[in-house]
């Protein structure tokens, strides 16, 4: 019996002391407005979280070409024909993943892909979202389905990234030059560049306002290399991912000091991105520099002005999910 007793008292006495602590707690934690504020703040969080998952897609990518890189003895002596590109298994897996993620996470499509050569030089210039996503995409479809890769014109950043040496060589990204990108051209491969770049990524919106600064190197090299251009354009892009809308004057000062993306990008939602491919601007040995940008910059508007929602909006990029727009391939 007086073991009983004792039991229970001790376990009166734990009763009182765990009310006794709740109680402390919440005469400084309201738990009610914690747990609103949790509720509030976790899908903030996960908007900024969800572009890290583009990164880490970029990393694995990389660890794979690494991996790949240090087997070579081995895979070199499976495939010994002379005619053999190492890279292209690798180039082959890495496009697959990429297009299974772009058709998964995105509904990916393109539309246009018949203005593409099959065979020789092409200049592909395309408007830059806030994370340029659209053209790894692009670039894995156009390889899986017509066995070309598209050379592409990357900031000069990436170059510090750790990592990152491996996958431009393998994938041909780099920063080029005017005659670099003629070389590339006149070579019968297609390239890629984005006359805004950085700019354009960091301090675009949802209005879809090209934001080329007068940038005319594009142009010189399609003249110098006499390549057809093929303006292209990714429907929602800017609601797949945003920069953050405060501060842009203070933002803008940084960068133009540092040179380096300095604007948070948030987002990673799942709307619908649709690429659209303009017919071919061929090569007109009349046209400047600045007349052949002015040119390409109203074929761009034009797609974008015909395909895209201004402003654009995330509830509505998401039924896109949902909705036949038109033959693709």
């Amino acid at each position: 019996m007086g073991t009983v007793a004792e039991e229970l008292i001790a376990l009166n006495n734990d009763t009182v002391m765990n009310s006794t602590i709740f109680s402390y707690i919440g005469q400084y934690v309201d738990l009610d407005y914690s747990i609103w504020l949790y509720r509030l703040l976790t899908p903030l969080m996960l908007t900024f979280v969800l572009p890290t998952l583009f990164v880490l897609l970029i990393y694995l990518s990389i660890s794979f070409l690494y991996v790949y890189k240090l087997h070579s003895r081995f895979i070199l002596q499976v495939y010994n024909d002379g005619d053999f590109d190492f890279w292209d298994v690798a180039r082959t897996l890495v496009a697959v993943v990429w297009d299974a993620h772009g058709w998964i996470f995105h509904g990916y499509e393109v539309c246009g892909m018949e203005n593409l050569p099959e065979n020789g030089p092409a200049l592909i210039i395309y408007y830059h979202g806030a994370i340029p996503i659209d053209m790894y995409y692009l670039v894995a479809r156009v390889y899986l389905k017509r066995s070309r890769l598209i050379y592409t014109v990357g900031d000069r950043f990436l170059e510090m990234l750790p990592g990152w040496s491996c996958l431009a060589r393998v994938m041909k990204v780099s920063p080029g030059t005017i005659q670099s990108c003629s070389n590339v051209l006149k070579e019968g491969n297609m390239l890629s560049i984005s006359p805004g770049g950085v700019y354009e990524a960091q301090f675009g919106d949802s209005n879809y306002e090209l934001l080329w600064r007068r940038r005319v190197g594009f142009a010189k090299v399609a003249i110098e290399s006499k390549a057809p251009i093929i303006p292209m354009f990714t429907e929602n892009l800017r609601e797949g991912f945003r920069s953050i809308g405060f501060a842009k004057r203070l933002f803008i000062i940084l960068y133009n000091a540092v040179r380096f993306p300095v604007r948070p990008v948030y987002g990673g939602f799942p709307v619908k991105f649709r690429t659209h491919l303009g017919k071919p601007i061929e090569y007109d040995p009349s046209l400047t520099p600045e007349q052949l940008q002015e040119k390409v910059a109203f074929a761009i508007e034009e797609l974008i002005n015909k395909n895209q929602r201004i402003p654009g909006s995330i509830l509505h990029g998401l039924i896109d999910r949902f909705i036949t727009k038109k033959k693709n391939e």
